[in-house]
């Protein structure tokens, strides 16, 4: 692996509980987590936008967009569902317990991806090691969660 992109995963993985933290307090503030979500959005929008215009980005053509399969256009509705459930399970299970819960659900949902090479993914099959990595996870997930 090369080590910048080892570098970007860790730090993607650790702004996301301050993201939940930021975005809960939006939430408090205005006092809806679906508009929290909605702003949070906005704000991420406007950003990427003037990135991909800074960077001089290309734009995809009608042709590009119509080729991509019905389930590419879900991104979207997927991360509006995390940040918004985010935002409302945060106050009541904690930035740990909500962590830990998603990372493991994350990690067992990408192993099925991977294992049958779903959605874009090159196919890794599960095997012992990746089993038993998944099992100290749960564990972990279970001490935290419970302690």
């Amino acid at each position: 692996m090369k080590t910048w992109y080892v570098m970007l995963a860790i730090a993607a993985g650790a702004v996301l509980p301050i993201q939940v933290g930021v975005n809960s307090t939006l939430r408090h503030g205005i006092g809806s987590p679906i508009v929290a979500a909605l702003i949070s959005f906005g704000v991420g929008t406007v950003c990427l936008l003037a990135y991909a215009l800074a960077a001089r980005a290309e734009w995809p053509t009608a042709q590009m967009l119509a080729k991509l399969p019905m389930w590419a256009w879900i991104g979207g509705v997927v991360g509006a569902f995390y940040v918004a459930t985010a935002i409302l399970v945060a106050p009541k299970l904690g930035a740990a317990n909500l962590v830990c819960l998603t990372i493991a659900a994350q990690l067992f949902m990408s192993l099925l991806l991977d294992h049958y090479g779903l959605i874009g993914f090159a196919q890794h099959g599960i095997n012992v090691a990746r089993i038993v990595g998944a099992l100290l996870l749960i564990a972990g997930t279970v001490m935290i969660v419970k302690y």
